[in-house]
């Protein structure tokens, strides 16, 4: 019977809808994020320090709300709060286009309106991965999350593109009217899921709840490491991204469109990973999948680095494909690992754990932006190498990667 694997999952419908919300959330959430900083050089006419205001505008709620959002994850039904948080951005993007057209769009009031749209995006994103486990068996896991991340790197590889061509096309307000349209399908497809109902927990103090949540993960022998290594590798990867587009101008001669062309590599490797994601987790043991995540990381760092003594731009584009590929095996894998170990009740907090450490990126930039300053884009790239060598090492020596299958599914302690 378990050889049945080897026939493609069937995931059943009422996940289908998730996935599909969570494909029109993602693209509306990156179309969105593409038009903003456009419409604030050519609508506002705005510079280089007033748009990295508002891109931070556009970063702070990860930071700020990740954590009350796996809060809320735990304490309400899941599906009604991606839903109203998905209205919550459709809302924002639609003021965005009112102002737009009433001629009283400033940058301050864009940067207010963004930053309530990615308030959304926080809670949706917390919220998803703790509300799949109810509505896929613990086989299907592996292969729903490789859904859920297909989409995610669809949008992620196709959105700035599209946000862009679109303002091009049609101007600067159709691109939000259109983000806010798939906003508002994403809610529609998301009233149509059945969530099971959930054992009710005592509410105690919220302090004490986001405590219990962080204890959970970092006392947790498989989730600790996964953690650490995913904190080094945001920092190392965002040093990297850092400094490589005036890199590769200078050293690789690249043009603008060569540059994008290779960076567009990231994304291309991003859809192979989660197309081939559920057939190598079916043939490889679940720890070596979660190990090649960060391994391929070092792999790409290296293959970087190299090109400080030979200037190739094929090099380049090769090492941010796999720097795509690998670690979405690694998403989709230790998202699997979380959901099969954490207790139904607290996925939403340790959810939300997960997301913080995305709070490395803005440090791997500035690790990024003071080095570069002082040695140079080439000691960055070498301390990148030396950054992703780390994470590998904290992987490769944990327990989560003699792992032979995915655990058990963890069930809700008994009150005694």
């Amino acid at each position: 019977m378990s050889h049945q694997t080897n026939l493609p999952p069937r995931l059943p419908s009422t996940f289908n809808r998730l996935a599909w919300s969570n494909l029109a959330a993602q693209s509306a959430e990156q179309v969105a994020l593409a038009a903003a900083p456009i419409v604030a050089v050519l609508l506002l006419g705005v510079g280089e320090g007033q748009t990295g205001v508002l891109q931070t505008a556009l970063t702070l709620p990860f930071i700020l709300f990740a954590i009350p959002a796996g809060l809320l994850a735990d304490r309400m039904a899941r599906r009604r709060l991606m839903a109203g948080a998905e209205a919550l951005r459709a809302v924002a993007l639609l003021a965005i286009l009112a102002l737009i057209g009433l001629d009283l769009l400033t940058l301050p009031l864009l940067a207010l309106a963004g930053f309530a749209a990615v308030c959304g995006t926080v809670v949706y994103s917390v919220a998803a991965p703790a509300l799949v486990p109810s509505l896929v068996s613990a086989q299907l896991l592996p292969a729903a999350n490789a859904r859920i991340e297909l989409a995610r790197t669809v949008a992620f590889a196709g959105g700035p593109a599209g946000g862009g061509v679109l303002v091009g096309w049609v101007g600067a307000a159709p691109a939000f009217g259109f983000a806010a349209a798939l906003s508002v399908v994403a809610v529609v497809l998301l009233s149509g899921i059945y969530e099971p109902a959930r054992q009710s927990a005592p509410q105690r103090q919220p302090l004490q709840e986001i405590k219990e949540g962080a204890a959970f993960v970092l006392h947790h022998p498989l989730l600790r490491p996964v953690f650490v290594t995913q904190f080094i590798f945001n920092t190392a990867s965002f040093l990297l991204l850092a400094v490589f587009v005036p890199y590769a101008v200078r050293r690789l001669a690249l043009s603008a469109t060569g540059v994008g062309t290779t960076l567009a590599m990231y994304g291309v490797g991003m859809v192979f990973g989660a197309l081939l994601a559920t057939r190598v987790m079916r043939h490889l043991p679940f720890g070596i999948v979660i190990g090649l995540g960060p391994v391929t990381g070092f792999v790409a760092a290296t293959l970087m680095a190299l090109t400080t003594l030979i200037a190739s731009p094929a090099l380049a584009g090769l090492s941010f494909f796999l720097l795509g590929a690998g670690p979405i095996l690694w998403v989709i894998s230790t998202t699997t690992l979380r959901q099969s170990v954490t207790p139904p009740s607290l996925l939403g907090r340790v959810s939300a754990i997960n997301i913080m450490s995305y709070g490395a990126r803005p440090l791997g930039s500035a690790l990024g932006a003071v080095v570069g300053g002082i040695y140079g884009a080439e000691s960055c790239l070498y301390l990148a190498a030396v950054i992703f060598a780390a994470q590998a090492l904290v992987i490769l020596m944990s327990p989560a990667v003699s792992l032979a299958q995915q655990p058990e599914m963890m069930s809700e302690p008994t009150v005694a």
